[in-house]
């Protein structure tokens, strides 16, 4: 069921939104060459712990997952690119990381995620990390009330297309609000002008993923981690937004 927010609703959600934005500002200043991925999910936990917040993957156990996924962050590397669970990995030169993060303030959620490199960066990497961000900027701008779902889905695969990439969309965008998944679903590709119309009041998370090589995936034995399936290596960029009467208001923007 999909859930229309009033604005005071949404204004609720604002210190989620700022919450889960200051941890990944922290996580990207603290990641380096040598750090582990269990020292950045121990620092994430330590936020929650401070903020009187909740963690929305501890628990987490959907259909597709062999078991609760156990930890505080996604941390996925190289030609990990979704759902990566954190382990005993010191990160190393040229590292491409992209980490995921949901947490709940007060009963609302917020989710997000960035990409960077640790260390010395290669080019292609950067690039693919650009585009991801540039197909996000463009979904947010046409997340305009009046406006379509499917303008947002085409938004997003228009970059990533015209950058030479191709989009999977097997795992997307979703709804936010109480619930860290909840309808509708936001695929990464589509057709303007199809889909539900964009309401005021309705909060979703816009999150294009990419992979160099391919559009095709694999899963790790832990059940959860998701690669590439030809090991190129791959970014991931996310916002929870809220449709307003003004438009697309960003929850989870970082400073």
């Amino acid at each position: 069921m999909i859930e229309l927010l009033t604005p005071a609703q949404v204004d609720q959600m604002r210190p989620a939104g700022r919450f889960v934005a200051s941890v990944l500002t922290r996580l990207a200043e603290v990641a380096d060459v040598g750090v582990d991925l269990l020292e950045l999910d121990a620092e994430a936990h330590r936020m929650i712990r401070e903020a009187g917040a909740e963690s929305c993957y501890i628990d987490y156990h959907p259909s597709f997952g062999a078991m609760p996924f156990g930890k505080v962050l996604c941390t996925s590397v190289n030609d990990a690119v979704l759902h990566g669970l954190p382990h005993a990995y010191k990160l190393r030169d040229g590292d491409l990381v992209s980490v995921d993060f949901a947490a709940s303030v007060d009963g609302w959620v917020a989710d997000s995620a960035l990409s960077f490199v640790v260390g010395t960066p290669r080019d292609e990497d950067l690039a693919i990390i650009d585009t991801t961000q540039r197909a996000l900027a463009a979904a947010i701008e046409v997340a305009q009330p009046g406006n379509k779902l499917g303008d947002i889905s085409a938004a997003i695969g228009d970059v990533c297309r015209a950058d030479g990439y191709k989009v999977n969309t097997q795992f997307g965008g979703h709804g936010v609000g109480r619930t860290m998944h909840g309808d509708p679903h936001v695929p990464n590709d589509g057709r303007a002008g199809r889909g539900m119309k964009l309401r005021p009041g309705l909060v979703i998370a816009i999150e294009p993923w990419l992979m160099a090589g391919t559009d095709e995936i694999v899963m790790d034995p832990d059940g959860w981690t998701i690669r590439s399936d030809d090991g190129s290596r791959g970014a991931h960029s996310e916002h929870t937004i809220a449709i307003t009467e003004d438009g697309p208001l960003v929850l989870t923007a970082r400073d």
